[in-house]
């Protein structure tokens, strides 16, 4: 379908509402004879009420209260009706006939302090929520200063991880809710924004969300049917207000420096261990050494000799951040507005790396009638990242990872080198981290807007009807330079363009139609007191439409650089040129939801919904998911009525399914791919391929839920909380298995199950609630277990990260029966010792003695001092046979607390979280304690510094030790093995504990008194200081434990290899209303 001439009709529809609005609020001309009220607003106790809206009825004339509760209005006439609402408190309507003051005295509103929560659809008071669902409100997301807004809510949510897999602005954010339940496919939750779903919460600014809502158990999800299976988060971005126009702006600047390097062997260390190499690597030919360090006998002048710092160079900039949002929100009882626009401009601590987003959003609503309200929504995002702020996890190969270079590159000048001509680089991809930057680079524009609209009527007193249209239009350009230095460059399968510059450039475009229509039906005003009665049925369609071209141009003139590659494309050799049109995804759907009370007591909530999608044909293409949940107040019982200390009590249990149809569309039916190959006797061929293996019998995965909760307030609602089990059996898996020999990499099949069951406990504390001071907590833990109880055929299946190329073979194992996420490799036995070999004087060789393992088929050549690992399976012999399970990705328990604070107008606020039993697996640890074949000249960790490691040099007189008692004299004291081995190999020495506690933020702000700042017509006025990522506690020894890079698929969590690094900084701000 042609959604175009919709988006233009939508777009005029904007300019009507704007033009209306404008005329409307600019109509500020009053009666003459109207008069001035004046007047205080106090609570029942007599204290002061701020910010009170005091709206005149029927106009969009309002004030507002100031500190101590006083305010001022012209009213248009002597008769005027003042509207005075406060959250929390029951809303009053005073005629002003005759006066001029007012004492006003509200009541608190015991409903109203009731929360309402947003749910699939609709909302409802927490009070009445029968499922598990959570929420974050817009005022605590804005204490924190980050540029993605997943990143907020670390911590903050019992049952919710949030992981960045690295540093990087634009670092991918993994969001599981309840551990997620596929397998191959990505278990992120559905993101809903302003009821439209959307791929990421990226490119959302953090200033226009209102509140975020999390919806985890299948009884609130299964309202969204195949989309819900992961979990649910719905974004509510703000809307206008009734009455004054408010304008708020909020900014704040920054600076950040890398929070930790890897440290490195000094030069004295360094060119020690280049000799040693040397020697053992030919000890009759030391050339290799001494063309660029001299003779041993020099070795003295590198002793003291201060080395340079790479990482420093290449991620020590001071980074910048500048942000600046501004909003504005006002209207009255027929239209209001919210118009916001933010800005942040992020310089990263990487060299050359940059970020930059713009948000612009504009939300109209206006009340046509009584019983019609009009809502239009349009957002626009520009995203632009330059550089290393684009995070690394898709580099064709490790070898070009920017990290490596600044770790594993010289410490000191060595001329025809370490130098930045690329001709004169020798060995081991052994790059200047300068080079490495200007040859390695990235740009990606991300562009992304959202146009939405509804339509609600209230047709009788108890039934609404209301019709959703939106469009969303995403597009990314991404542009990937390799220069004459990287690996890919070097590597390209034709030779005359080996070793020169190429250029990849791809341009992803998506469309999306959503249609929803809903009708709501009250029948409480129908039914006896004791009996309420929602219910809701609606329609929803769904298309989306993606384009992807993809371009390869390879054999650039060798000078050429990143911008004149982009811009003279001409000069190359194109490659490839893949235009694939994915087939239209649809979906199609039809639900209802029940909500039922009695007494408001016993509630009962039933959903049912189906879903049809094109990505499935026959009798596959419908997919049912049914939900009930039930709960019980139990303070409202006879026998907890009168214990004073119980505020509330609820007892929730639900059941329910959701499924999942998250794979690539087109794979049910043969589908062809244009391609461009390179020219074949003069003439540039185009042809189309097959590009997937089909299989008609797909269906939809599903998941099912049950949950058991408990819901509490104690203490006058000081203390508060719920504790919550559930069980999650995902069936059906959506597997891309491997189909070696039929001529295609793999098939999307139905196969498997798997399983999550877990325990929640959140806990929120109101310690000390004083007029001028108070102290809260909040606390939440959550416990998860998962498990594989069916691969389908299969018993298991191996998945390599491919961080070491073919060094390492599968590194991670599925398993049935076993948790998702397994590290696979050997156990480490320590080294060899000299006492494990038979040493013969006459040839000066060292045999292993019988009954001692052979690592030979491992590491190569085995001597004392090499790397030892264990013999699983008996044999005598190390293989890849003995590979073992070493480790597990997924932590025991995840949390995070929060503390507040206020004194007298200061606040002051502190967030943690913390993971506990997950296993990181240290790649990083690995290749710099190797030097493997590929080895020489690059420099390693201080793991392997002189005195730690093994060695085989005489110092004094720089030959290899062969005698056995000198040897193991020389090594007494050493506790490493010999970084000297054929290839990398992953053992559980590499496997770490990754628990940390973490302080993310720390936020000291100060709030002017508004009795002071009111005279120069601002309402608030705070400045404020953050500190971002201020501490962690952990004995991981690698950058950071919360790192997940290498993640071509979520089999492989846990990798810590060349990431961006994390920095820490502090951010000064102001937010300012009036």
């Amino acid at each position: 379908m042609n959604i175009k001439p919709l988006l233009k009709k939508l777009l005029k529809c904007s300019f009507t509402f704007l033009v209306f609005m404008t005329l409307f609020l600019g109509n500020t001309l009053y009666a003459q004879g109207g008069s001035t009220i004046s007047g205080v607003v106090t609570e029942a106790s007599g204290g002061p009420l701020p910010g009170v809206n005091i709206l005149e009825k029927g106009t969009n004339n309002g004030a507002s209260t100031d500190f101590d509760g006083n305010f001022t209005i012209k009213v248009s006439n002597s008769n005027a009706i003042l509207v005075i609402s406060y959250l929390g408190f029951e809303t009053q309507e005073i005629n002003v006939a005759g006066k001029t003051s007012l004492n006003v005295v509200l009541k608190a509103n015991l409903e109203a302090l009731d929360e309402i929560v947003v749910i699939g659809y609709g909302s409802t008071r927490k009070s009445d929520l029968t499922g598990s669902v959570v929420s974050v409100g817009g005022d605590d997301l804005k204490k924190q200063s980050v540029s993605n807004v997943a990143e907020a809510l670390q911590g903050r949510m019992a049952g919710v991880q949030v992981t960045s897999s690295e540093g990087s602005p634009d670092a991918e954010i993994k969001i599981r809710i309840r551990g997620g339940g596929s397998l191959t496919q990505d278990s992120s939750p559905l993101i809903i924004v302003d009821g439209f779903p959307v791929n990421s919460m990226s490119d959302v600014s953090p200033a226009d969300i209102e509140n975020i809502t999390v919806l985890k158990d299948a009884s609130s999800t299964a309202i969204y049917g195949s989309r819900g299976a992961n979990g649910v988060i719905i974004i509510t971005t703000k809307s206008g207000i009734d009455g004054k126009i408010q304008v708020n702006f909020n900014t704040f600047y920054g600076v950040s420096k890398i929070a930790k390097t890897i440290d490195v062997q000094e030069p004295e260390d360094f060119v020690k261990w280049q000799y040693e190499y040397a020697l053992l690597d030919n000890p009759d030919d030391l050339d290799s050494y001494e063309k660029y360090f001299g003779q041993w006998q020099d070795y003295d002048q590198y002793a003291g000799m201060i080395g340079n710092n790479w990482q420093k160079q290449i991620y020590g900039e001071m980074g910048e951040v500048l942000s600046n949002d501004l909003g504005i929100r006002g209207g009255s009882e027929k239209i209001n507005f919210n118009f916001n626009y933010a800005r942040y401009d992020a310089k990263t601590i990487m060299l050359g790396s940059d970020f930059k987003r713009d948000n612009l959003s504009l939300a109209l609503k206006s009340k046509a009638s009584e019983k019609i309200d009009l809502s239009f929504t349009i957002r626009y995002s520009d995203t632009e990242i330059n550089g290393g702020g684009a995070n690394e996890q898709n580099e064709v190969s490790s070898a070009d990872a920017r990290l490596r270079h600044s770790v594993g590159y010289s410490p000191i000048p060595l001329p025809g080198l370490t130098t930045t001509n690329t001709d004169e680089a020798l060995s081991s991809y052994l790059v200047n981290p300068f080079v490495a930057v200007d040859d390695n680079q990235r740009k990606k524009l991300r562009k992304n807007y959202n146009v939405l609209g509804s339509f609600s009527w209230k047709i009788i007193e108890n039934l609404q009807f209301k019709t959703d249209l939106g469009l969303d239009n995403y597009s990314n350009l991404d542009y990937r330079f390799y220069g004459r230095s990287t690996y890919y460059a070097s590597n390209r399968p034709a030779a005359e363009n080996q070793g020169l510059p190429s250029l990849l450039f791809s341009d992803e475009k998506r469309e999306r139609f959503r249609n929803a229509n809903t009708f709501n039906f009250d029948f409480n005003k129908i039914l006896d007191e004791k009996h309420s009665l929602k219910v809701l049925l609606g329609e929803e369609m769904i298309v989306s439409k993606t384009n992807d071209v993809t371009t390869e141009i390879q054999g650039f003139p060798k000078f050429f650089d990143f911008d004149t590659s982009r811009n003279l494309t001409s000069q190359g050799v194109p490659i490839s040129v893949d235009n694939y049109y994915s087939p239209d995804d649809k979906l199609l759907s039809f639900f209802g939801r029940v909500n039922y009370s009695y007494k408001d007591r016993y509630l009962l909530t039933a959903t049912y919904r189906a879903d049809g999608s094109s990505k499935f044909l026959g009798d596959n293409r419908w997919g049912y998911f049914p939900s009930a949940a039930l709960a019980w107040k139990m303070k409202e019982e006879d026998f907890l009525k009168d214990v004073s200390w119980v505020n509330s009590l609820k007892l929730r249990l639900s059941y329910g399914q959701a499924g999942n149809n998250n794979i690539p569309s087109g794979q049910t039916v043969q589908n062809f791919e244009s391609k461009t190959t390179t020219y074949i006797n003069g003439v540039s061929n185009y042809w189309a391929a097959s590009n997937t293996l089909a299989n008609p019998d797909l269906k939809w995965e599903t998941t099912i839920t049950q949950n058991l909760g408990i819901d509490f307030d104690l203490l006058d609602r000081r203390i508060s909380g719920s504790l919550e089990a559930y069980k999650n059996v995902t069936q059906d898996l959506l597997i891309n298995f491997p189909t070696p020999g039929t001529g295609y990499v793999s098939q999307y099949r139905n196969m498997g199950e798997t399983q999550n069951t877990g325990i929640e406990a959140s806990l929120n504390v109101r310690a000390i609630e004083k007029e001028d001071y108070g102290l809260n907590f909040s606390f939440n833990i959550g416990f998860n277990k998962n498990r594989i109880n069916s691969l389908g055929v299969m018993d298991d299946f191996g998945q390599n990260t491919n961080w070491a190329s073919t060094q390492i073979g599968n590194d991670y194992v599925i398993n049935v029966g076993q948790p998702i996420g397994l590290m696979y490799g050997y156990e480490s036995d320590g080294r060899y010792e000299v006492s494990d070999f038979d040493f013969d004087s006459g040839t000066g060789t060292y045999t292993l003695k019988s009954g001692v393992v052979d690592n030979a088929a491992v590491i190569g050549a085995v001597m004392p001092g090499s790397m030892k690992l264990k013999d699983i399976d008996g044999d005598g012999l190390v293989t890849v046979d003995d590979n073992t399970i070493i480790g597990d990705s997924n932590p025991t328990h995840t949390g995070g607390f929060v503390i507040n604070a206020n004194a007298y107008g200061f606040d002051l606020s502190a967030a943690f979280n913390w993971s506990v039993g997950n296993d990181v697996y240290n790649a990083n640890k690995i290749e710099f304690t190797t030097s493997n074949q590929n080895g020489q000249y690059r420099n390693l960790s201080t793991i392997m510094a002189d005195g730690s490691r093994w060695t085989n040099l005489d110092p004094a007189s720089g030959q290899l030790v062969t005698d056995p008692a000198q040897l193991t004299a020389l090594n007494a004291n050493t506790t490493m093995w010999s970084p000297y081995m054929s290839r990398f190999v992953f053992s559980d020495w590499a496997v770490e504990d990754g628990s940390f506690l973490r302080l993310n933020t720390i936020t000291l702000g100060y709030t002017a008194p508004e009795s002071i700042v009111s005279k120069i017509g601002v309402s608030k006025l705070r400045f404020y200081a953050t500190a971002n990522n201020v501490f962690i506690i952990t004995n991981y020894t690698g950058l950071d434990p919360e790192v997940s890079t290498r993640r071509k698929t979520p089999l492989t969590p846990g990798v810590d290899y060349s990431p961006f690094p994390r920095s820490r900084s502090i951010v000064f701000g102001l937010n300012l209303n009036f």
